[in-house]
């Protein structure tokens, strides 16, 4: 028995470490084939409407929307048309965002005398009619998407086309 493990000693031994390798091998793979497998039944699973996520900037939406344009690319913006007609129903819509939105800064009347403008800088005198005239239709939707110097953004706040009804709304102001 002695000759025989000397003669064979060092195979034995070099299989036995290449059993415990292979083991070990084996091991780590079925580890890695059970948490692969796994996976999709211990994630976070998160159903539709469940929670809001923000786009990413500059994205399109699927079912249509409107490219954001950065507050450097305010001149091709102002060359867009207002897609929504200034109908009562619009004009109301637009008004009643107003009130939620723009009375802190702008003032129920939209003359710049919110609560906040009274901490804050003043806010713009939207009834101002040489400002009204000046400025399109795209330019304040795109003033209310990008936000100004001390304006916010209001794009994820308000979608594409209720931002068109406040702009239909600001431009009944200069008329009162």
């Amino acid at each position: 028995m002695k000759a025989v493990l000397l003669k064979y000693g060092m195979r034995v031994l070099f299989v036995m470490t290449l059993g415990v390798v292979g083991l070990a091998a084996a091991v780590q793979g079925g580890v890695v084939a059970m948490r692969w497998m796994d996976n999709m039944t211990v994630t976070a699973k998160i159903l539709p409407g469940e929670r809001s996520f923000a786009m990413p900037s500059g994205s399109v939406p699927r079912t249509g929307g409107e490219l954001a344009l950065p507050r450097e690319a305010r001149d091709i913006a102002a060359a867009r048309k207002n897609p929504f007609a200034a109908t009562p129903d619009s004009v109301q819509r637009g008004g009643d965002l107003f009130a939620i939105y723009c009375t802190p800064c702008h003032g129920p009347s939209g003359k710049g005398d919110g609560l906040v403008a009274t901490k804050f800088v003043p806010a713009a005198d939207l009834t101002n009619p040489s400002l009204q005239k000046e400025r399109t239709d795209g330019y304040w939707q795109s003033y209310l998407s990008a936000g100004g110097a001390i304006m916010p953004s209001y794009a994820e706040a308000l979608t594409a086309e209720e931002r068109w009804h406040v702009v239909n709304f600001l431009r009944t102001l200069a008329k009162q």
